[in-house]
């Protein structure tokens, strides 16, 4: 019922500031018990998603009431096909926080922090394009690099935000070429914080993640412009 009701908010199917059918309404429709769409509604509650008002009802909240971080929430934001304003702030937010994390990792990472990263990207290039393992060994490479931040704050930021990576991954490495073209710039990466050279890992991490958006972008406007094109998210 939350997935029901969540991918119907998000996607627009409620707009922030309706009100969503009574009770009676809604658990007819989906034939579903008042007290398993109370629980829903109480699970959609804590993601912020909606709000209860003594004698109206329960209405979506405004998208900023919304946590965007919360893993269910960004779930059911990839999974109702999220337009290029959403990516776009997706990465928004990964250029504030991964370049200086990959900075700081160069500064900061142990030797064994660093040999992760390296296993996390030599992982990258034995996987099979078109498989979960290009989505895994990416996700892997990019946690490997705010764990070696040791930074407790950017590694539980980089925890809340994992769902989200998966999407966009699944979206820029949809096509081998993309991931194929991705690799070098994750080596790159990689390269300037074993060096040691924060500025350089830096400058590297801006590079991969401009070209990603890029690759994301257009894979979503593929699939608008052509309904054979199939983006799994």
């Amino acid at each position: 019922m939350a997935y029901e009701l969540g991918t119907r908010i998000v996607s627009g199917g409620y707009s922030p500031g309706e009100y969503i059918p009574n009770e009676a309404t809604i658990g007819e429709e989906l034939n579903v018990s008042r007290t398993a769409l109370r629980e829903a509604f109480k699970l959609l509650s804590a993601k912020g998603l909606i709000e209860s008002r003594p004698k109206l009802g329960t209405r979506v909240r405004p998208k900023e009431c919304w946590n965007m971080f919360d893993s269910d929430v960004l779930k059911w934001c990839f999974e109702s096909t999220p337009s290029p304003e959403f990516l776009r702030s997706l990465f928004e937010v990964r250029e504030v926080i991964e370049p200086s994390s990959a900075a700081l990792a160069a500064k900061r990472g142990t030797p064994e922090q660093i040999d992760a990263i390296e296993k996390a990207y030599l992982a990258m290039e034995e996987a099979e394009a078109g498989t979960e393992d290009v989505i895994l060994t990416d996700i892997d490479f990019h946690m490997a690099i705010l764990r070696a931040t040791n930074n407790e704050f950017m590694i539980s930021l980089g925890q809340s935000i994992k769902t989200a990576l998966m999407g966009l991954f699944r979206i820029s490495s949809a096509e081998e070429s993309g991931f194929v073209a991705s690799l070098p710039g994750h080596k790159a990466v990689y390269q300037g914080i074993r060096d040691g050279d924060s500025e350089r890992a830096r400058f590297e991490m801006k590079s991969l993640l401009s070209k990603s958006v890029h690759r994301a972008l257009d894979t979503l406007s593929q699939e608008d412009s052509d309904p054979g094109v199939n983006v799994a998210v």
